[in-house]
């Protein structure tokens, strides 16, 4: 459409008593009978929302009483930019009451160092030797000395804001919002005093958690008016806390998940009756061997992408099927390949169950880049995982190597330090990494001994084992990442590794939430539990919980009843 044109005239300018009518508080808020009563005018300069009635009228027929400005000076329009920002909108505390006082232990700090602003409008206490515990566990490279020394800036950066409040003593509380963390909106306070309190006996005084119990007991004594809790990720001391007739509580805010049966399964079973419900206004049709479903029904709202449907009738053709795609009150099903059949065979492997068959879906799918596999002891996850991996690297070519990782945790005492380089140390801990690797080098029984040997020399050359602690700054372009016993990784080194993933890169999780053996984690706080919830619905990644056992009728009966 063509341009305005350029006005002929000069603008008419204002005089100061103008602009300060313009920037007089308004009376009161202007009705709709008042707005129909005015006269409509065609050139109005209304800076701010003033009524009409206070707002002056300037036309183009009106002669200048200042003189003109020119153009390099600052327009007197500029006025209306001095409008005070409109303040930011706090949340509103969940509780009527007083705010709580929570007294931290030295391991939550160690186990989350951003907990200072994860309570809301409450307070937080730090007794004196928490800091002396902190600073013994600040050296070294460790995950709990990097969370110590992060803990210790934070504190630095709090306690810096006093030196821009003259007169502000440290025993008033800092503000945890100071440092921006507007989600935090009590306080943090040290313990600037010494507290005598007699605790039984039967407690040693020295002992730092004992000390801890007597500065809890203490507040609780000093502020009767609201109500101190001891928050520690140490179950003994939480009892003791409680036999002392003191409030103690689990650092709760790291958790995912209360429940671990409410984690995200990738797997849902359709009802009996979804045909009748969905058939009437669905549309079906075929395209690369695949069968394709829209759907619009009650179902909609429940699912997924990349989520696993099924429906097994008896009589009946059953459906196995995955959401590839949900527009609104649609959504698109596709069928799946069957990996159960030798024909469909992934490097001599073949699906012996109905999640075993979806999870090998996803491993062959290359548009999903992050995949996890959840599961008992012997239900295929490294096997699946391995031969999916083999395959598109060695056949397809879609990705130039393997690479396998764990976390070194041992199930019982430490076989100390090894020696070799970084893969050989690692190698202990992958006996299952070689026992998966003998099962796939079986399977192709008609190479003979000789032409098995070299294709296993060749599929070892393909495999490389790093260690988690050199981990950091690297980028993996086109590799398949396995992370194996990820459900010891705490989520912050889970989110360490999968930003390690460049172009072409595919990550496979695979872990048992049952086989937890790092302290402090459960499954409502492991990074695999993390990682299922967050990624869960996003078009480039997907789960699958193996439910049965393949390994052997030993191995199963073993995993229900021991």
């Amino acid at each position: 459409m063509p341009l305005p044109k350029p006005p002929a005239k000069r603008a008419a300018l204002l005089t100061p008593a103008d602009f300060e009518s313009q920037a007089a508080p308004k009376p009161g808020k202007r009705t709709q009978s008042k707005r129909s009563e005015e006269p409509a005018s065609p050139a109005v300069l209304d800076l701010f929302d003033a009524p009409r009635e206070a707002a002056p009228v300037v036309t183009a027929k009106a002669k200048p009483i200042a003189p003109v400005m020119p153009p390099s000076a600052p327009a007197p329009v500029a006025t209306a930019a001095r409008r005070p920002s409109p303040e930011p909108k706090l949340r509103k505390p969940r509780g009527t009451g007083p705010a709580k006082l929570f007294v931290l232990d030295t391991n939550v700090l160690m186990h989350d160092p951003t907990c200072l602003f994860r309570f809301e409008e409450h307070d937080v206490y730090l007794p004196m030797i928490t800091l002396e515990e902190l600073d013994d566990h600040k050296k070294g490279m460790s995950e709990v000395a990097r969370n110590a020394r992060q803990v210790s800036r934070d504190l630095d950066a709090l306690a810096g804001g006093l030196s821009d409040q003259p007169g502000r003593d440290m025993a008033e509380g800092l503000p945890l919002a100071g440092t921006g963390h507007r989600e935090a909106g009590g306080k943090l306070f040290f313990q600037t005093t010494l507290v005598n309190v007699t605790l039984p006996q039967g407690l040693p005084q020295g002992k730092a958690d004992n000390q801890i119990l007597g500065v809890v007991q203490a507040l609780r004594d000093q502020q009767q008016g609201r109500e101190v809790v001891l928050v520690s990720k140490d179950i003994n001391m939480r009892i003791k806390a409680r036999a002392l007739g003191l409030a103690a509580e689990d650092y709760t805010n790291d958790k995912t998940l209360e429940d671990g049966d409410l984690l995200y399964t990738g797997v849902l079973a359709l009802p009996a009756d979804f045909w009748d419900r969905h058939g009437k206004t669905m549309e079906s049709w075929n395209q690369g061997g695949l069968t394709y479903y829209r759907i619009s029904g009650p179902m909609v709202p429940a699912l997924l992408v990349n989520q696993f449907v099924y429906l097994e009738a008896p009589g009946a053709a059953p459906l196995y099927a995955k959401v590839t795609e949900i527009t609104g009150k649609t959504a698109v099903l596709r069928t799946l390949r069957e990996y159960t059949h030798q024909k469909n065979a992934v490097w001599g492997v073949t699906a012996r169950n109905r999640e075993q068959n979806f999870a090998l879906n996803l491993l062959m799918d290359p548009d999903c880049d992050f995949i996890t596999l959840t599961g008992t002891a012997g239900t295929g996850k490294t096997l699946m995982t391995l031969a999916a991996g083999l395959s598109q690297v060695m056949d397809d070519r879609r990705y130039t190597e393997i690479i396998v990782t764990r976390v070194t945790v041992p199930v019982g005492e430490d076989i100390g330090f090894l020696p070799g380089t970084e893969e050989e140390k690692m190698s202990p801990w992958m006996g299952a990494l070689d026992d998966n690797l003998e099962v796939l080098s079986k399977t192709d029984g008609a190479a003979g001994e000789w032409g098995r040997a070299a294709t296993n020399d060749l599929v070892r050359s393909k495999i490389k084992i790093k260690s988690l602690n050199f981990m950091r700054g690297r980028t993996f372009l086109n590799k398949f990442v396995i992370i194996d016993e990820a459900q010891n990784l705490t989520p912050k080194q889970m989110k360490t590794l999968i930003t390690r993933a460049g172009p072409g890169t595919k990550i496979v999780c695979l872990g048992n939430l049952a086989q937890i053996d790092t302290p402090y984690l459960t499954e409502g706080s492991s990074g695999l539990t993390f990682a299922v919830d967050r990624f869960k619905g996003w078009p480039h990644s997907g789960h699958v919980t193996l439910a049965r056992g393949e390994r052997s009728r030993l191995a199963d009966f073993a995993s229900e009843v021991l």
